[in-house]
């Protein structure tokens, strides 16, 4: 038991010498090629080996033919040892440089395209994750198109619209000033509704843009669906009498919700006018409010005649304003993005299809807990 232990010993210390000098070159040597690292380690592995056996050797006392032997099978495996470590790494460079010219044009505004050569279950793994990483670009990138070109159409419309009442606004202020105004009363109500239409538009600018900002400030509290749609029609009865058009409470739940109440109101009150405004005379526009396995839905539900399929991913863009085939609005496109960027800061969702004549406009919000 005592020369058993005596040699394990001498086998150690050998061993861990070769490991120490193995671990200093390593150290060095860390920012070189994977094929130099492999390299010291096939070799730190057959040092330690033959330190090991040699030092058992000389304790054993052995005979200069049985060294030569030991050195000679440990020297051999050194070499077959060496070219496997060289082989390895240099197929593992390979498959490594593959991959690094993949996100090479990846990185240059392209899309990631896996090398179609086999490699190790790390690599295989990073490129997983790079051509998922590619796909969520692709989309962020298709996503900043589509807002890019709202954003432009959204500076024309509005440059237009604004235009338009401001040189109402001096053609009526300059027939005043001269005393040319065959009714004056007239002309200042013209005014004051102008005026309001561009307070309007300016107060939608500035709610979308603190949406934007991340800095619109909720005041939730805990109150009934059955409430927040009853006063949301009460408050566009008026301009449905207006328009010849029936506003009906399809369904209303009492169903209790936490929202800013204030808020809300803005996202029922523009969904109201915007069904109103698109759906004709004698037409009927429906509110309700459910509760579902996702939360809590209001609709609304118009009768406008439909949404083109290629336009309800467009619907809540900032500037949209619809095509042809519906009539053109008198905003600026801002009412419906309002709407999604309001229910998605109550963590709801903002969703529209189309129904039989017409379209109906969903809010999803989460209900309020026990």
């Amino acid at each position: 038991m005592r020369d058993t232990l005596l040699i394990a010993l001498y086998a150690f210390l050998g061993a861990a010498a070769a490991g120490l000098l193995g671990a200093v070159l390593l150290r060095g040597l860390r920012r070189r090629s994977l094929v130099v690292s492999l390299a010291v380690v096939a070799c730190v592995a057959v040092t330690a080996m033959l330190a090991g056996t040699l030092a058992v050797a000389w304790a054993m006392f052995l005979s200069p033919h049985d060294l030569s032997v030991v050195t000679t099978v440990v020297a051999m495996a050194a070499v077959v040892s060496l070219a496997t470590a060289l082989l390895l790494g240099r197929w593992v460079v390979a498959r490594s440089k593959a991959l690094t010219l993949a996100a090479r044009s990846f990185g240059d505004g392209g899309d990631f395209a896996a090398p179609g050569v086999p490699a190790t279950a790390e690599l295989a793994a990073l490129t997983r994750e790079l051509e998922s990483t590619s796909a969520r670009l692709a989309e962020s990138r298709e996503r900043e198109r589509a807002l890019e070109t709202s954003r432009r159409e959204l500076v024309a419309w509005i440059s237009h619209d604004l235009r338009t009442p401001l040189a109402g606004l001096r053609a009526m202020s300059e027939a005043l000033e001269d005393g040319v105004a065959a009714d004056p009363d007239r002309y200042l109500r013209q005014i004051r509704t102008e005026v309001e239409r561009l307070n309007g538009m300016v107060g939608d600018l500035f709610e979308l843009s603190r949406i934007h900002a991340g800095a619109l400030a909720l005041t939730p509290s805990r109150m009934s669906a059955y409430d927040l749609v009853g006063d949301a029609i009460a408050g566009a009865d008026p301009l449905a009498r207006e328009h010849g058009v029936r506003l009906v409470g399809d369904r209303i739940d009492s169903v209790p919700v936490e929202v800013d109440g204030k808020e809300m109101s803005r996202v029922l009150g523009n969904l109201l006018i915007n069904a109103i405004r698109r759906t004709p005379a004698d037409g009927t526009v429906a509110v309700a409010a459910r509760r579902s396995t996702d939360g809590v839905v209001l609709s609304v539900t118009d009768g406008c005649g439909g949404i083109p399929e290629e336009d309800l991913p467009r619907v809540f863009d900032t500037g949209w304003r619809g095509t042809h085939a519906r009539t053109p609005p008198a905003g600026a496109g801002l009412g419906l993005a309002i709407v999604r960027g309001i229910v998605e800061a109550h963590q709801g969702r903002a969703d529209v299809r189309n129904v039989t004549g017409g379209c109906c406009f969903e809010v999803v919000l989460p209900e309020a807990g026990t």
